[in-house]
């Protein structure tokens, strides 16, 4: 059964959990003006990387990423797949102490983050142990009940935004390129779609519609960065740490029953956030499963998995910590999201090449 529905709405969800926090900090920091340049060279690059990747696995009917590098032998699958799992672990307890910060700044700030950490962990663990099939229906009921207000709280975003910020539309020196903030901004180009070569066969999908579908993107993208730049100017919104929840929060409905949106648009975002760290989660359980004895659970699996992320956020002390390690794993998140879905290409031709020699 074809679950290509499923797996759009989740590629879309949890790309918008990453977009609208970091993202547009490092865009702002990244580019003096003309902010669409930068976002459209990373978006063009996540477009071809998810087109190239998905059509490498289409050369393997029913098979995941593991059985197509164990395929080609051992060797080959350690080369690829233990960047991969490090830097996916790096990736989740990074994000679940980043958005547990973000969480506390806006509105829990008496709570300590080891509690916040603590009950986002725990939710996206138990994601991770109902299955991917769960995993994905969960996605679609999160769709169901948050991304109207999302939808909602991006509408009423633009009522206090002055369009002569838009000035100017071209900057020819394409600076941002030797930036370390925009080589950090790739968190969000390339930190979500990694998954699709693990679900299949459990979770059949059609590859041209998750290549066409990601085009929606685009538009989110796009007004993670200009919202704050529009309503508060480019000078001002570099000087923000959240310069979108910033943005948010000057929005004033009057007939609306609550004093702030953020909190809702928050809830929503980190909801999104809770399943794409279930899903890197389930990614690198399903990679350990393949590396330990068969007599190991997966539930224990899961449970030491999660211990560690948690043990290893908490020891992570400060923002300027959090801000260092993203830097860090950029280099290796480049690493990653380029030769493995080129690898899987290149692996896929030449599978289709000895088929056809053996015919």
């Amino acid at each position: 059964m074809d679950k290509s529905l499923q797996v759009v709405v989740v590629h879309i969800l949890i790309h918008i959990g990453l977009i609208f926090f970091i993202f547009p900090t490092n865009i702002i920091d990244s580019a003096n003006a003309a902010h669409w340049i930068p976002i459209l060279l990373g978006f063009l690059l996540h477009w071809t990387l998810v087109a190239l990747y998905t059509k490498g696995l289409s050369r393997f009917e029913n098979k995941n990423l593991l059985d197509i590098y164990i395929q080609f032998g051992k060797p080959v699958a350690v080369i690829f797949l233990l960047p991969l799992f490090v830097y996916l672990f790096m990736v989740t307890t990074v994000t679940i102490r980043a958005y547990a910060e973000t969480i506390s700044l806006v509105f829990l700030s008496n709570t300590p983050l080891w509690a916040i950490m603590l009950l986002t962990l725990l939710i996206s663990t138990y994601i991770t142990s109902l299955g991917v099939q769960a995993l994905f229906r969960t996605g679609v009921l999160m769709a169901l009940i948050f991304f109207p207000l999302i939808a909602f709280v991006l509408c009423m975003s633009f009522q206090n935004i002055d369009w002569h910020y838009i000035f100017p539309l071209w900057d020819s020196r394409f600076s941002f390129l030797s930036d370390p903030n925009y080589l950090e901004s790739s968190f969000a180009f390339f930190g979500g779609f990694m998954y699709l070569g693990f679900i299949q066969p459990k979770v059949p999908y059609n590859r041209k519609k998750i290549v066409w579908w990601s085009l929606a993107l685009l538009p989110f993208f796009l007004l993670a960065v200009y919202i704050p730049v529009l309503t508060f100017g480019e000078d001002t919104a570099s000087q923000y740490h959240f310069p979108f929840i910033v943005a948010v929060d000057t929005i004033d409905i009057t007939w609306l029953m609550f004093d702030r949106i953020t909190m809702f648009f928050l809830l929503c975002t980190v909801t999104f956030v809770m399943l794409f760290t279930a899903l890197t989660a389930w990614v690198n359980v399903e990679i350990l499963r393949r590396c330990v004895p068969k007599s190991i659970r997966t539930s224990y699996i899961v449970i030491g998995l999660s211990l560690l992320t948690f043990i290893g956020g908490i020891h992570i002390p400060d923002w300027r910590d959090v801000d260092s390690l993203f830097g860090l794993n950029a280099l290796l998140r480049i690493y990653v999201y380029i030769t493995i879905p080129s690898s899987v290409f290149v692996l896929g031709r030449l599978s289709r090449r000895k088929a056809a020699a053996a015919t």
